[in-house]
């Protein structure tokens, strides 16, 4: 099995060089008690067999500048790509996001709530932002999306406007599964099924979620493969924001997923994040 992770972050220890500056003017506290260089995420991959990463930019960290998930994920190449985040209204937008590709970039993520702020996906169907989506089908780079059931309706508008972009959603889109089987509050999810270009990503979230109440594992993420494939899921340990171990996340994930066939958790765990993101094949 070859384990890559579509979800860890890095923060800086050089703010000198790399200030803060988080969006909406609020830092994440995780970022300041378990800060992450790309030296230490490579170690913490090394420790779980974790072979490559796509890095996602700290947007509660530094708001919209990438330097440091650039910067960093291209002092290793070899084994990790750069996940950033751009200002999606702004009138430069599409320059914004060629240059950062011509530096490394190799996708987006756009954060409209979570840990600082509640959600408002009030800019996803923006129409001033769909120069942004206009120039990722030009240069062939996913977005991610971080939202809740809330803002499902615009990443249904956004996917079936721009089929061209594969859309990442972070988290599952944030289920409520705690119903059980047939798990029909999560009707939110399996309402997107049917739209090829969006993908899950799995993260510490749900595999805790299955946990509780009426849900489990066995009875979910057979669900979730049944409806959307195996080849529309990805893992993303949340590395350092969730606590524990990148070793400890993996397995974790590793335990929600054994129901699943072997086939299914190769997709899952490696083989979906390099059709995501080609450099990581």
């Amino acid at each position: 099995m070859t384990y890559i992770d579509i979800h860890p972050h890095i923060i800086s220890d050089d703010e000198t060089r790399y200030p803060p500056a988080p969006l909406f003017g609020k830092r994440s506290e995780w970022s300041q008690e378990r800060p992450s260089t790309v030296a230490a995420l490579i170690e913490a991959m090394d420790a779980a067999g974790v072979a490559k990463a796509a890095v996602v930019h700290s947007s509660t960290t530094y708001g919209f500048d990438n330097a440091y998930v650039v910067d960093g994920c291209n002092q290793y190449a070899d084994r990790l790509v750069a996940v950033g985040s751009v200002d999606m209204l702004a009138d430069d937008v599409a320059t914004v996001i060629k240059r950062w590709a011509d530096k490394g970039l190799a996708g987006l993520r756009i954060f409209t709530g979570g840990s600082t702020k509640d959600f408002d996906p009030s800019e996803l169907d923006n129409p001033q932002s769909f120069r942004a989506w206009e120039m990722l089908a030009e240069l062939g780079l996913p977005m991610c999306i971080q939202t809740g059931p809330i803002g499902l309706p615009q990443v249904t508008l956004l996917a079936k406007k721009f089929p061209q972009v594969d859309i990442i959603l972070d988290h599952l889109g944030r289920p409520d599964v705690l119903d059980g089987p047939p798990y029909k509050r999560a009707d939110s999810l399996w309402a997107l099924a049917d739209i090829p270009n969006i993908f899950l990503k799995l993260t510490p979230r749900i595999f805790a979620d299955v946990k509780k109440d009426q849900a489990s594992a066995e009875t979910f993420f057979p669900r979730v493969v049944e409806a959307f494939g195996a080849s529309r899921m990805a893992w993303g340990s949340n590395f350092p924001t969730s606590p524990g171990t990148l070793g400890e996340i993996l397995a974790t994930a590793q335990e929600g997923l054994a129901s699943l066939r072997e086939e299914d958790r190769q997709w899952i765990f490696g083989k979906t994040a390099q059709l995501l993101y080609p450099a990581l094949a």
